[in-house]
Order: structure tokens, then C-alpha cells, then sequence
């Protein structure tokens, strides 16, 4: 599935107007585009994978994560090897190559939906950590009390104006690679004082053993597993942030080797937080993990210094998560209602307009809904199936450049029957909650 295996050079730039790396700096320029696939990936999914675990149990939500991972590695060389043997040089154009203007639409609809839901999440988890949710305190209201200048909406404020935006006002990808760094350095931190923590409690006896197998007592617990996958999906969804990354490396062998070292760490952090977070918590463990730190009774006694710890790092880590997927969100909205007008980073005027009204628009949306389990599940069913799954899939059957062999064919056809199939069911049984618990 190498895109140097095929037809195409594995010398030919994915922008013909960049300069390909010298052979000194393509090492160092591969990691750097590691950090920022990395980065992109896991978000704020890692939060949401211990919730997956008790759904799913252990053994099948390993066996998923494994196999969404190669899913995706599958995916994004079919839109890689059609990239390269094409003229475009963004998902919107690659799939209006292949299927016009309402390819290139529904891809732009479908980014916008992930990287504005994204966003949004980010803020909301954030908000959890500094002014906590429910009955649950964020870490400002255990330091200082409940006061008016610590509440929810306050906090997110200050982060977005004092260290989100200044992040934002980058006007390329490649200069975010060193906070990408640190992000991912930071979520490393947190998989590690989980994994100590949970060896402790492990030995301490405090732990309940997990389940291996999901429980299957009912048609709705049944119908609940479908409500997790989607989950996993998002989790690994980063289709979107594929071409602007991939502008640095200039060589596709490079963006390819990228990508496959970057879906074993995030696929590595995931399993680890999932399990080790599952050991913690148990079936008490909420859709955001970083709620259940913040609770002061449970079957694990955490000091209260390593919940700040942990809390703070990874809040830390989606204030440097954010820029990333905000650029890709700015450029699909700028590209859609912009097509003829100059690139984005040369319009000072335009780029201030878009990246204020994102901003501002994430704010309120944060403020107003409570959990990211839902818009997890909602991406998941619908925008990311696509963009990871179906619309690389259609790329790969539709294959007007004549590279796709039969296998890949037939994978694409797999996987978006799957897809389609999978997120049907998930929407379904989430309407079915809904409906089940308003009455």
C-alpha cells in the first residue's frame, strides 16, 4: 500500500512549488511531521477511550483500536497515491479530481463538522478542569473556592483570549510542529502517571477486576456497542490535516513513514490510557476521564496534588491540540467561500475575520453543551466515518488515475459497507437513548 510502490515517483512533491527537504534534514522533518499527525490524532480522543473499554470490554476494544488503526493507515495511502498522482493539493480537491464540485463540497462540510465539534470539545474539557461540571470541582474552585471570576464560562474565556489565540494567529502548520511536540509530550506524562497510579492501586487491592467481554444481557446493551466504535473512529480521525502536514516532507515515501509511526504511538497511548484508566476507575469511569480525577470519592484513594497534576497537563495539551485543527477548520471555510480569492495567509484582513468569528463561535457552543460523549458519537456516526472511511474509499473505487490493484477494491467496498452500516446503527441507538431517557 506504499505509495512508492506504485505507478508514481516517490519523488514527486506533493506541491510542486515547495522545495523537497535535503537529505540531512528529511530525518528530522519526518518527526516533526510525526509530532503534528500525532498531535492531530489524539486530541481529545484519549479521553474518551477508558469510557470504550466498559462498553466494549477490554479484549474487543483492543482488537478495535488495532484495527481502526490499520484501517486508517490503509485510507490515507489510497488519498495519498491519488494525491501524488493528481494535481491536487488539498482533500477538497483531491475528491474533486474524482467526483466534481459535490465531492469537494461534502468533504468540506464533513471537515468543518470534525474540526468545529473538535474545538468545541477541547473547550468543553477544559472547562471540566478549571471549573469542573455538576457536583464535580475543576481545579481553581478546590484552590480558591466557588467564586464568580473561577465559573465555567469565565475560564474558557481566559484560555481562549491568553492562550489559545496567540497560537491560532499562526498562519502556517509547519511553525506548530515544537507545540506539537510538547503536546505529546504532555499526554505521554499523563498515559505515565496513570500507569503508575493504577500499578499502585493494583497493589493495594483497590482495583475491581475489568471486564474482558462486554455484557450482552439485553437488546440495548447490544445495540450500546455500536455506540462506542464510533468513538474509537474519532479518535483516530486526522484525514483532514493529511495534506497541510504532508506540504513540509515534499516526498510521499516520507509522509507515508509518518503516518505509520504516528498510528503505532497513538494507537500505544490509547490502549495504555484505556486500560490503565479502566484499572482506576471501573465501571464508575465517565466519557471524560478527567471528571472522574476530579472526584473526591471512589474506590482509588489519588492525592489530590497528582489529580491537579494530571488534570493540568492535559488541559495543557488541547490548549496546544487547538491551533492544529483550527487551521484546518479556517482553510476548508476560507477554500468554500473564498475559492478565487488569494491564499488565506497573504489576506491579513480575512484571516483576522475567520480566526475571531471560529473563536468566538467555539466559545459559545462550549458554554452551551454540557458532554463530549454525545458530539463524539455524533461525529463518529457521521462527518469522520466519511472523511476516514467512505470518501477514501470512493477515491480508491472510483480511481481515475488507474492505481487501485483488485485488493484494493475490495477493501475499500469492506470498508465502507462497514462504515455506512456501523454508523447507521450507532445513530439509531443513540436516538433510542435519547428518546428513552426524556421520557
Amino acid at each position: 500500500m506504499d505509495p512508492s510502490r506504485t505507478g508514481t515517483s516517490a519523488d514527486v512533491p506533493l506541491l510542486s512549488q515547495q522545495n523537497s527537504p535535503t537529505r540531512e534534514n528529511n530525518q528530522w522533518m519526518i518527526w516533526r511531521a510525526v509530532f503534528n499527525v500525532s498531535t492531530t490524532i489524539i486530541g481529545a480522543g484519549i479521553m474518551s477511550i477508558p469510557a470504550t473499554l466498559k462498553v466494549l470490554g477490554v479484549i474487543p476494544a483492543f482488537m478495535l483500536i488495532v484495527l481502526v488503526a490499520i484501517l486508517v493507515e490503509i485510507t490515507v495511502n489510497f488519498m495519498l497515491r491519488a494525491t501524488y498522482a493528481g494535481q491536487s493539493t488539498t482533500y477538497a480537491g483531491l475528491m474533486k479530481e474524482n467526483f466534481g464540485k459535490t465531492g469537494s463540497l461534502a468533504v468540506q462540510i464533513c471537515v468543518m463538522i470534525t474540526t468545529l465539534g473538535c474545538l468545541i470539545m477541547y473547550l468543553i474539557i477544559i472547562g471540566d478542569v478549571f471549573s469542573g461540571k455538576g457536583e464535580h470541582l475543576g481545579i481553581l474552585q478546590e484552590w480558591f473556592g466557588i467564586h464568580w471570576w473561577n465559573s465555567r464560562y469565565l475560564s474558557i474565556l481566559f484560555t481562549v483570549l491568553f492562550v489559545v489565540l496567540p497560537l491560532v494567529l499562526y498562519r502556517r502548520v509547519e511553525s506548530l510542529w515544537f507545540s506539537s511536540a510538547v503536546a505529546i509530550i504532555l499526554a505521554i506524562v499523563f498515559v505515565g502517571i496513570c500507569t503508575v497510579m493504577a500499578f499502585i492501586a493494583i497493589a493495594k487491592g483497590q482495583i475491581v477486576r475489568p471486564r474482558m467481554l462486554p455484557e450482552l444481557n439485553s437488546t440495548k446493551s447490544f445495540f450500546n456497542l455500536f455506540t462506542a466504535i464510533p468513538v474509537i473512529v474519532t479518535a483516530f480521525a486526522f484525514h483532514f490535516n493529511v495534506h497541510p502536514i504532508g506540504i513540509e516532507l515534499g516526498k510521499p515515501g516520507a509522509m507515508t513513514t509518518a503516518v505509520k509511526i504516528s498510528l503505532v504511538i497513538c494507537a500505544a497511548i490509547y490502549f495504555s490510557i484505556g486500560i490503565f484508566g479502566y484499572l482506576l476507575f471501573g465501571d464508575s469511569i465517565n466519557a471524560d476521564i478527567l471528571v472522574n480525577f476530579g472526584m473526591s470519592s471512589g474506590s482509588v484513594a489519588i492525592s489530590p496534588i497528582l489529580n491537579d497534576v494530571v488534570r493540568l497537563s492535559y488541559a495543557l495539551h488541547l490548549m496546544l491540540v487547538f491551533p492544529l485543527l483550527n487551521f484546518s477548520l479556517r482553510a476548508n471555510i476560507d477554500e468554500l467561500i473564498f475559492p478565487k480569492k488569494e491564499h488565506l495567509s497573504t489576506d491579513t484582513k480575512r484571516f483576522m475575520y475567520l480566526t475571531l468569528i471560529l473563536l468566538a463561535l467555539s466559545y459559545l457552543v462550549a458554554i452551551a453543551i454540557p458532554s463530549i460523549w454525545y458530539i463524539y458519537q455524533f461525529m463518529g456516526s457521521t462527518s469522520n466515518a466519511c472523511l476516514a472511511f467512505i470518501f477514501p474509499g470512493a477515491i480508491a473505487l472510483r480511481d481515475v488515475h488507474g492505481l487501485s490493484s483488485r485488493k484494493d477494491k475490495i477493501i475499500a467496498v469492506v470498508m465502507i459497507v462497514l462504515a455506512a452500516v456501523t454508523s447507521i446503527i450507532a445513530i439509531a441507538a443513540n436516538i433510542y437513548d435519547l428518546i428513552g431517557n426524556s421520557s
